[in-house]
């Protein structure tokens, strides 16, 4: 397991075939406000590949666009909501198609209302992963080990996670309609961008 670090582009040819992992790192939770920082991504083979944004970067970044926006690539997340309305936002590219751990988690363990990554790790796979580094300064010049590694954590686990949330999500009978949220996500990041992200169109008030 090795982390690697990259500037403004992922290396061209450094990823298997089939799904990745992604996550995103920024300066905060309001996405306009909040500049994209880094991208984390993993093809689940042992490796994870960190794409560090400077101040001022254009978010040009090919080799990741490319991979992103490939429409052959599963793109799994853990609230790929906010993920997703980042990329889109200052890459300008649809990080889909989509399957979301945490979406996948509601679905099928209503036995609880704890849905994050660490106690999902915890529960499925019997691993502990630490959250210190998830409130740091993600635009420093230079990014400590701590942090690099938290970031790393954040897709280190996902295609181990799907491999058991589908277990269950196909043993409840769901999987239809985890697949119907996850089709809509990306409408539900671009309703985040067009103004809407707290309110539910479909409500009847």
């Amino acid at each position: 397991m090795t982390v690697h670090f990259h500037e403004e582009d992922l290396p061209a040819g450094v990823l298997a075939p089939g799904p990745i992992a992604i996550d995103t790192e920024t300066m905060g939770l309001i996405t306009p406000r909040d500049r994209l920082c880094v991208v984390q991504i993993s093809d689940g083979k042992g490796d994870e590949h960190l794409v560090r944004f400077n101040p001022g970067s254009d978010y040009a970044a090919p080799n990741l666009r490319a991979v992103l926006a490939d429409p052959e690539r599963l793109k799994l997340y853990h609230f790929g909501r906010f993920d997703i309305a980042a990329i889109k936002y200052y890459m300008g590219v649809v990080a889909a198609p989509v399957y979301c751990t945490k979406i996948a988690s509601r679905l099928i363990r209503t036995y609880t209302d704890r849905h994050g990554l660490k106690e999902l790790v915890r529960e499925l796979l019997g691993q502990d992963i630490s959250k210190q580094q998830q409130s740091s300064d993600w635009g420093a010049p230079a990014l400590s080990d701590a942090q690099k590694d938290y970031a790393a954590s954040d897709v280190r686990y996902l295609h181990a996670l799907k491999a058991e949330l589908d277990k269950r999500l196909i043993r409840e009978g769901r999987m239809e309609l985890a697949q119907a949220c996850f089709d809509f996500l990306p409408h539900r990041a671009e309703l985040d961008l067009a103004g809407w992200p707290e309110i539910d169109i479909f409500a009847h008030m």
